[in-house]
């Protein structure tokens, strides 16, 4: 009898996989053109403001007001789509891209009761989640249990995706942080728009993969208790970007270039340490404790041996 370990042999086939994308050029890698320049330093500053010993963690939700259309509506439930101005400071406005200043958001309710008696969960998305379509199935079963779903569409994605940009591959190692730091700020909005303008009496914010990064630092940074739900979400984008199958399909010689013109030749495991240093900065847990830390529900997976 045979025992084979699932989990490593996927390991394997994921990381050939992605070695094999990235030497063929048959995808474009990330961070092609390079760091992000002074962006990033303006990234790492703001970011580093988020942190414990910060005072100003719990700073007030910028208010927004969408301007909703109907998408389709029944006599059980209606779906609706929604834009808004990005509620980033002007700092971090005239960093991103003009395609990301506008934000978009489906929401899918119920309507046999009212708002107070029911719960709404924000869906971010993980890498790649373009669409809304593939969370409103996630919450389709969920009008059921009278919990509303609202799906953001991130910057850099979806119809906010800089013309220049391929996909879903970022083009500086700055957009990531900026794509993150926007969705924190965005998301806090949203919640505070279901709480004060539309009445929800319950909420909670959710996420897989890079989306589960974002809902937790939201969870962590939003001003009161907050239902949290990562699922399949590692700590920071180090985990992704320098360990995972990411790393086969990073610019790491468009990034060591970059670096050589702004400072000094270095070597690849230089460089690799830089990034790492710079995504440290996506560690959750350097980020406050949420408010109460009994409605956070991690939802991870583990490795089984078959026979």
């Amino acid at each position: 009898m045979v025992t084979v370990n699932l989990g490593m042999l996927h390991y394997v086939l994921d990381h050939i996989y992605g070695g094999f994308m990235h030497r063929t050029k048959i995808s474009p890698p990330f961070f092609s053109r390079g760091w992000g320049g002074s962006k990033l330093e303006l990234l790492e500053r703001m970011i580093k403001q988020l942190f414990p010993e910060v005072e100003s963690q719990n700073w007030t939700p910028s208010s927004i007001q969408p301007i909703w259309r109907t998408v389709w509506e029944t006599q059980t439930a209606s779906l609706r789509e929604g834009i808004f101005k990005t509620p980033c400071d002007e700092q971090l406005l005239s960093a991103l891209p003009h395609e990301s200043h506008t934000a978009r958001v489906a929401f899918l309710a119920p309507k046999s009761i009212s708002p107070q008696k029911m719960a709404c969960v924000v869906h971010l998305a993980g890498t790649g989640d373009h669409s809304f379509e593939r969370r409103l199935r996630l919450g389709a079963p969920l009008l059921k249990q009278n919990i509303a779903t609202m799906v953001l569409e991130s910057p850099f994605y979806g119809h906010r995706r800089p013309m220049l940009q391929r996909g879903a591959k970022l083009l500086c190692v700055s957009d990531l942080l900026l794509l993150g730091r926007a969705t924190i700020e965005e998301t806090r909005s949203l919640l505070h728009w279901l709480d004060f303008e539309a009445g929800f009496g319950k909420m909670g914010v959710c996420g897989f993969s890079m989306g589960g990064v974002h809902a937790a630092m939201v969870g962590s940074l939003y001003p009161t208790p907050v239902a949290t739900l990562p699922f399949l979400s590692p700590h920071s984008a180090v985990v992704a970007f320098c360990e995972g199958i990411l790393r086969h399909g990073t610019a790491w010689d468009a990034l060591r270039k970059d670096l050589a013109v702004q400072e000094t030749a270095m070597t690849l495991e230089e460089v690799q340490k830089r990034m790492r240093n710079v995504l440290s900065l996506t560690d959750v847990t350097r980020f406050p404790i949420p408010k109460n830390p009994s409605a956070v529900i991690f939802v991870a997976a583990t490795v089984s041996n078959m026979s």
